[in-house]
């Protein structure tokens, strides 16, 4: 079994939201998305959060760095363009 799986760490992610307020990861897609994102920002030089173990690769790191709730995922916001090309 993968450790973390995926509900734990989607749980994880949107545990201190309001009922009322939309979960920020929602879907296993959404996390990898998340995941993945995180992983390119360690690539390009950004600084682990977690302890990192001798061979850890960058998508490793930022599964680890989820799960330890030490990253912010922020929902996407529209932008005004999109916004108004909805209402077209």
């Amino acid at each position: 079994m993968i450790h973390p799986s995926y509900k734990e760490l989607i749980d994880i992610i949107n545990k201190g939201q309001d009922n009322d307020d939309a979960p920020v990861i929602s879907s296993r897609y959404s996390l990898v998305l998340a995941a993945s994102k995180r992983a390119r920002q360690l690539i390009a030089g950004a600084e682990p959060t977690v302890k990192v173990k001798k061979g850890m690769k960058p998508l490793s790191i930022a599964v680890e760095e989820m799960y330890e709730g030490e990253v912010t995922i922020l929902p996407e916001e529209t932008t005004e363009d999109e916004t108004s090309e909805d209402i077209e």
